[in-house]
């Protein structure tokens, strides 16, 4: 994808910016048509329409495909938020009293979950595998050259039972 294009969500935004390189400092202004989300010389346009729909619709990122992020680069973040969820709940079991730890296990693993059917979006009806040409970031190519079998709907399928499963057996676990 030659130019990125807007971002379904204001969540979205900030993934993006994060996988360029940061959004610490990140300001978000109002604009006539939504939002625009700046970091340096970095701005994402998010609508206001698209906004309004993924909220009433309970979507973290959105619906339809990214235009931001590929689906390589989304198996990173799902990934990314699994590890944070899970070393969270080690935490968690050290101080279950602690409401925020508890929020943030939480979200980390349904953030997880979202960003792997995220990946999933990319994929064709009945394709086991996806098209070189989905991935058009470095991360995302690489991530396919160097680890193809983390691509496959099979594989994804599996990563988001087993982050939805984790994140049930937290709940269930912790009475939440």
């Amino acid at each position: 994808m030659p130019e990125p294009g807007p971002a379904r969500t204001l969540v979205e935004a900030y993934v993006y910016l994060d996988l360029a390189g940061g959004s610490r400092g990140a300001e978000t202004d109002e604009v006539a048509d939504g939002w625009l989300v700046r970091l340096g010389d970095v701005e994402v346009l998010v609508p206001r329409e698209s906004e309004a729909w993924a909220r009433e619709q309970g979507l973290t990122f959105g619906a339809g495909l990214s235009e931001l992020i590929d689906p390589g680069q989304w198996v990173l973040v799902a990934t990314t938020y699994a590890r944070r969820a899970l070393e969270g709940a080690l935490f968690f079991a050290a101080d279950p009293s602690d409401a925020g730890t508890f929020d943030e296990v939480a979200s980390g693993w349904r953030f997880a979950a979202d960003a792997v059917e995220e990946a999933l979006k990319f994929f064709p009806d009945g394709a086991a595998e996806l098209d070189p040409g989905d991935f058009w970031t470095e991360a995302g190519r690489s991530l396919r050259e160097s680890e193809p079998e983390r691509l496959t709907r099979d594989r994804l399928e599996s990563d988001l039972a087993s982050y939805r499963g984790h994140l049930e057996d937290f709940r269930r676990l912790h009475g939440r």
